[in-house]
């Protein structure tokens, strides 16, 4: 497998560090670290992953990691490691299920948050390009106040993530840097000396690995690697499809273009050269009609025909003409 410590984008690696009981306390450190201190999760309980519709003909949701807090707060925790369409509206399909089980309940509707962390950019991020952390929550558009404090959405594009061991300041930081990091790592970063990281470390080292667990890991990095060799097929599908589109349509431009301006130096050099051959020949026609008159007005004097054909450069044949 190549590395000292577990891929956390696998199935096997994310559950191990975030979804069992055992493990808990990695998941607290993770949350709190993304609320920016606004609470303090002490405590959670973990629930079904498997959510039901109410009706028998709704979906159902599978999350990654589902979990409850001692304040009744929910928390979705959910890797997604290649982009998926409609990916924002499935975050909010998943959301109303923990509502509606507080409704089913009878509680009061308490906070929920949404964690995705994303293995990928969206497509969509012009209006953010350089931020990775986006927390999502319903909004007055018009004097831009929260409008509904209890449901908030936690994005984490992954990949945007580049800082460097000694550019960890916050426990977010740190987090972040793990996630991103952990599966390249061959020991433990100085900057991670947290009591917590100890623990991860230890959970994602795979010599620790019993043999099923070593075999479960192994069947996950599989999936794992199969999908991102389909994302880069497609991706690279998709490149030579648009060089090819891109070859055609420019080649088509291309002539067009080579067309427009072909015919447009043609008129340009048609023009030149007949306003050139043009005042050639006016010329010579001038010449011409000069050499006629002055051939009559010398005749008419009674000069002698060959004069005046030598002159006019006339024969004497067009001079008896006159």
């Amino acid at each position: 497998m190549g590395g000292k410590y577990i891929n956390p984008f696998t199935d096997f690696g994310f559950k191990r560090l975030f979804g069992t009981e055992i493990n808990k306390e990695l998941l607290i450190s993770f949350l709190n670290s993304l609320l920016h201190n606004q609470e303090e999760i002490t405590d959670i309980r973990y629930r079904n992953t498997e959510q039901l519709g109410s009706g028998i003909m709704d979906r159902k949701a599978v999350f990654d990691v589902y979990c409850q807090n001692t304040a009744g707060e929910y928390f979705i925790v959910e890797m997604q490691k290649a982009e998926q369409d409609y990916f924002k509206d499935r975050s909010v399909f998943y959301a109303t299920f923990p509502i509606r089980e507080q409704a089913q309940q009878g509680h009061e509707w308490d906070f929920k948050l949404t964690v995705g962390i994303l293995d990928f950019v969206f497509p969509d991020d012009e209006y953010a390009p350089d931020c990775m952390h986006h927390e999502v929550k319903l909004m007055d558009v018009e004097d831009k106040h929260v409008f509904y404090d209890k449901l908030t959405f936690v994005y984490l594009e992954m990949p945007k993530f580049n800082k460097t061991e000694d550019q960890l300041e916050t426990m977010m930081d740190k987090w972040l840097y793990v996630l991103r990091n952990l599966s390249r790592l061959m020991e433990r970063p100085a900057a991670l000396q947290d009591r917590v990281f100890t623990r991860l470390f230890e959970q994602a080292e795979i010599a620790r690995f019993s043999k099923e667990e070593l075999f479960d890991y192994e069947e996950s990095l599989k999936v794992y690697r199969d999908l991102f060799n389909v994302v880069k097929s497609a991706e690279q599908k998709g490149i030579q499809k648009g060089f090819v589109k891109g070859k055609a349509e420019g080649l088509e431009e291309g002539i067009a273009k080579g067309k427009a301006e072909g015919l447009e130096e043609g008129i340009a050099k048609g023009k030149a050269e007949g306003l050139e051959e043009g005042i050639a020949k006016g010329k010579a026609e001038g010449l011409m009609e000069s050499n006629i008159n002055n051939a009559r007005r010398m005749k008419a004097k009674g000069y002698p025909l060959q004069d005046i054909a030598d002159i006019t450069e006339l024969t004497i044949e067009d001079v008896n003409n006159l």
